[in-house]
């Protein structure tokens, strides 16, 4: 139903690459130590400021009411783009956007370019699009450089290199540096300070001889026109200010009406992601700036592409568009029992975790085997929606996103309204919720029911046949009752105690 591209190749099936990946041992320390630490810290940041909620029901108060007047102020944030000195591309689509980032890049004569951390661009698989074009792009957050390198994909928001412990850091670094440019300096240990120098010496000659820079950004202002972007290593300022041209690409989600609305995510996403009270390196630029250009100070050419890339689809609906508040904190990932077993490449997406089981299926839409089973990679916990620091109910856009998947119905795809057939494999579920219905519609039916399962609550097996069997695999069934509530309740209320 869509050609919404997310960055990654197909994939099977979550549950089968869930399945291979929770036989990883070595996988699952790295996770559930990464994810237990990130995590602790959190909590222990975010009890230090006592308007927490309030601050949380403010970015989510902020967010609603961009999304619901987005075409103003993405209107209103190009109009001071171009004001400032900036130009701004409209991309609908993965390939238009690599298509204007691939001319742009050529346009200025240069075969490389360096990059900031940046989900959209994963998204669209920038890198794959300039490699074909003939130019080289280069990761130089410390995370994307190991996945780089590693001729890996990100496995998750904040940390992509999550799955990867120190010594396969190091024999990465050995085995390919060299053939990106400056080699690893020998002898090279495994100690955090001794892989953090090979990168700097590593990136250090990229920054200085780049001329192009990619990035993206975590927010726009729309009155200003100004940029965001939070990063703790340095990197992104060298890639936002060295280059002569720059080029951000990022979704158009990602806007705010007005720079007072950065006091608010500018306290909350620095304690969700890195749990730090304030972002070390927090860089902002509106278009070329009064002191840019002819002195050399910055960028002399500034462009931002505005992604769509199934937006604006998610807008149309009420229930999912709230997954387009995400802020990309990566909080829900640490705390879901089902990420920190799976791992973030089981969900076939460069967003993963409890966030990517709602956003990815509404980008790229549910025809796929990975899409179609991406909601049902929960628990339902809702661990997930008490830490968000915008406030999004991830388990009502999974139930339905499941509903969607299982009952059909309509949806916006490509900005068409069309009709959507249940999915296969659901026919069991179907009825069993036709029986339900029926059931709970008629009072009579469902106590005769409710008495005969008492009575033959003997015979009750203690695993499922069929398709349960799975689910009793590693669950008990729970033991049926004598009598059920409603006589329970008739026999208190004539007791005359």
């Amino acid at each position: 139903m869509t050609g919404t591209y997310l960055g990654m190749p197909a994939f099977p099936a979550f549950p089968a690459a869930a399945r291979e990946a929770v036989r990883d041992e070595a996988l699952r320390a790295n996770l559930r130590h990464a994810t237990h630490t990130i995590r602790d810290k959190r909590a222990r940041a975010v009890a230090e400021l006592a308007d927490w909620d309030r601050l949380r029901a403010a970015g989510k108060a902020v967010k609603d009411h961009t999304l619901r007047h987005l075409d103003r102020y993405l209107l209103q944030l190009e109009a001071a783009v171009t004001a400032a000195g900036g130009t701004v591309h409209w991309a609908a689509d993965a390939d238009e956007a690599n298509r204007i980032v691939t001319e742009l890049v050529r346009a200025t004569g240069e075969r490389e370019v360096v990059k900031v951390k940046s989900m959209a661009t994963q998204e669209i698989g920038l890198n794959e699009a300039l490699e074909a074009a003939g130019i080289a792009a280069y990761e130089t957050d410390l995370a994307e450089l190991i996945v780089q390198l590693g001729h890996d994909r990100p496995s998750h928001i904040l940390v992509p290199a999550i799955h990867r412990n120190r010594a396969e850091i190091r024999d990465i670094f050995r085995a390919e540096m060299a053939g990106w440019g400056r080699p690893a300096p020998e002898p090279l240990g495994d100690d955090p300070r001794e892989l953090a120098e090979a990168a700097r010496l590593h990136l250090r000659e990229k920054f200085l001889r780049a001329k192009v820079a990619v990035s993206g950004a975590n927010f726009m202002v729309a009155e200003t026109g100004t940029m965001v972007v939070l990063e703790s290593e340095g990197n992104g300022r060298m890639c936002l200010t060295l280059p002569e041209t720059l080029i951000s690409v990022v979704g158009i989600e990602k806007v705010v009406p007005t720079f007072r609305d950065l006091e608010i995510f500018l306290q909350t996403l620095p304690r969700s992601s890195t749990a730090e009270r304030m972002n070390p390196y927090t860089t902002m630029w509106t278009g070329l700036g009064p002191s840019r250009g002819a002195d050399g100070d910055g960028p002399t050419a500034f462009h931002l592409v505005l992604l769509d890339n199934g937006r604006t689809d998610t807008l149309a609906d009420e229930t999912g568009r709230q997954a387009l508040r995400c802020i990309r904190c990566s909080a829900c990932l640490n705390v879901c029992p089902v990420y920190e077993r799976a791992g973030g490449h089981a969900y076939g997406s460069v967003y993963p975790g409890p966030i990517g089981a709602i956003l990815s299926p509404q980008l790229r839409g549910t025809g796929s085997a990975i899409d179609a089973s991406l909601p049902y990679a929960s628990t339902l916990c809702g661990a997930c929606y008490e830490v968000c620091p915008v406030a999004i109910d991830i388990p009502e856009v999974l139930v339905h996103l499941r509903e969607r998947i299982a009952q059909g119905g309509p949806v916006t795809r490509a900005g068409v309204r069309v009709t959507l057939r249940p999915a296969d494999g659901h026919t069991a579920e179907r009825a069993a919720m036709r029986a339900a219905r029926l059931l709970l519609d008629h009072p009579g039916a469902l106590r005769a029911g409710e008495r005969l399962l008492a009575r033959a609550r003997r015979l009750a097996p203690r695993r499922l046949p069929g398709a349960g069997r799975a689910w009793t695999d590693s669950r008990e069934l729970p033991t049926v009752a004598a009598q059920s509530f409603r006589d329970w309740w008739a026999r208190e209320r004539s007791d005359p105690r």
